[in-house]
């Protein structure tokens, strides 16, 4: 399957509610969720929280609504976040322990040039807590 075809695939899967999801801008969200999956970020996170592996937890890395929640208002969080990205997390240092099933986020230098993953983080830091 092409890129282009698996992007279609990614944002059909995430359905309409997906969109909107930022400042309400759709052009945007799509783009973000485009580049997103381009990167093979969909492959360990969602937008929404809900969805959960054999283990109860949620598949591999936190929901990223959980993600904007958890550093809403933090000083220096798209930095910090940017910098996970491009050089992974510490497996020893997991600051999602026993809320994602996953133990390190990988390095992924590879697979996203850091001004995309700067504009991604951005954009999931601008993402609404999910509703209770």
């Amino acid at each position: 399957m092409n890129s282009k075809h698996t992007t279609a695939l990614a944002l059909a899967l995430l359905g309409a509610p997906m969109l909107s999801l930022a400042a309400g801008n759709d052009a945007d969200d799509k783009k973000m969720l485009a580049l997103a999956n381009n990167a093979g970020c969909l492959i360990c996170h969602h937008v929404e929280p809900g969805a959960k592996g054999p283990d109860g937890l949620p598949p591999i890395g936190p929901a990223w609504r959980d993600v904007a929640a958890k550093y809403k208002g933090v000083k220096g969080a798209q930095a910090q976040l940017t910098a996970t990205v491009m050089k992974g997390s510490n497996p020893y240092d997991s600051h999602w322990k026993g809320q994602a099933s996953g133990l390190a986020m990988p390095p992924n230098a590879v697979a996203i040039k850091e001004a995309d993953a700067k504009k991604l983080v951005g954009w999931i830091l601008s993402l609404q807590a999910a509703k209770k």
